[in-house]
């Protein structure tokens, strides 16, 4: 029986996950072809018709312990996404009885770790800082945007549009964020952030990714503002960021930027032959 239509008959298994309510579906592709598409993953994406999610993510075989691919809500697709990396890394490690795993992306290739008491670390990579790489569509210094409010662009796999406030509640995140995502300076779109730093290399901060809305936490977007607030004096290079969803660790080091927080697998489940087939 060809490995689709399987799958149409026997239902698509998934895992769901988050990491500090950054929420994921999962879909381990590694036995057997998951068939994920853009219009498959939008669908399993709306929280009232589907499973819901912040990101989903396909576990395939590669060179490396995995290969991720990863979707957003809205069916686009994304090279970098930290918190469900560190969520499969958990799933994997603990999987394969390993302390540490290497995982490919579009990204590039990502270091994972367990850091103990729970907690689970991804090196997501040097940042990028150029214009290009960011992407933006001019040249620009992306250390202060000629945008209002001056905010810092950068690249981690995705982009990043970090704004620092005063006051991180006082932003009215549902307009602010979507006025910015489209911001013609970014052809791809991009992920904003609102950060206020409370205290020394402490940082409370609001997300809107791209493609979803707002999140209760982003890894790549965790990362993104401290390498921005580095650069700009504002912390060190080691800071912890206070999320909607929780507390996570960012160590911009020298092979990479670190982060680490905890991951919870909520459940396992199957999307049904009913369902598949009403898409078609």
């Amino acid at each position: 029986m060809p490995a689709m239509q399987q799958i149409h008959d026997t239902g698509l298994p998934f895992m769901k996950m988050h990491g500090l309510g950054n929420d994921f579906v999962i879909v381990d592709a590694r036995a057997q072809e998951a068939g994920v598409t853009p219009a498959l993953a939008k669908a399993i994406g709306h929280r009232q018709f589907g499973v819901g999610f912040d990101q989903l993510a396909v576990i395939e075989n590669g060179d490396a312990d995995a290969h991720l691919v990863f979707y957003n809500a809205d069916g686009s697709t994304s090279a970098a996404c930290g918190n469900a990396s560190r969520c499969i890394a958990r799933f994997l490690m603990d999987e394969a009885g390993k302390s540490e795993l290497t995982l490919t992306t579009e990204r590039g290739t990502l270091l994972a770790s367990d850091a103990g008491n729970g907690l689970t670390s991804v090196n997501m990579g040097q940042p990028q800082l150029d214009w290009r790489e960011v992407p933006l569509a001019e040249e620009v210094d992306t250390l202060e945007l000629p945008i209002e409010g001056t905010p810092t662009a950068t690249g981690m796999g995705n982009p990043h549009c970090t704004f620092f406030v005063e006051n991180a509640e006082a932003i009215p995140l549902e307009e602010f964020g979507v006025r910015y995502e489209y911001h013609p300076l970014y052809p791809e779109r991009t992920n904003v952030q609102v950060a206020q730093i409370i205290g020394q290399d402490h940082i409370r901060m609001r997300v809107w990714e791209r493609g979803v809305g707002i999140t209760l936490a982003s890894g790549s977007s965790s990362c993104a503002t401290v390498v921005a607030a580095a650069r700009r004096g504002l912390t060190g290079r080691k800071v912890q960021i206070e999320l909607d969803g929780g507390t996570i660790w960012i160590d911009w080091r020298e092979d990479g930027v670190w982060m680490t927080g905890p991951t919870c697998h909520v459940f396992s489940g199957t999307l049904t032959s009913e369902f598949l087939e009403s898409l078609g």
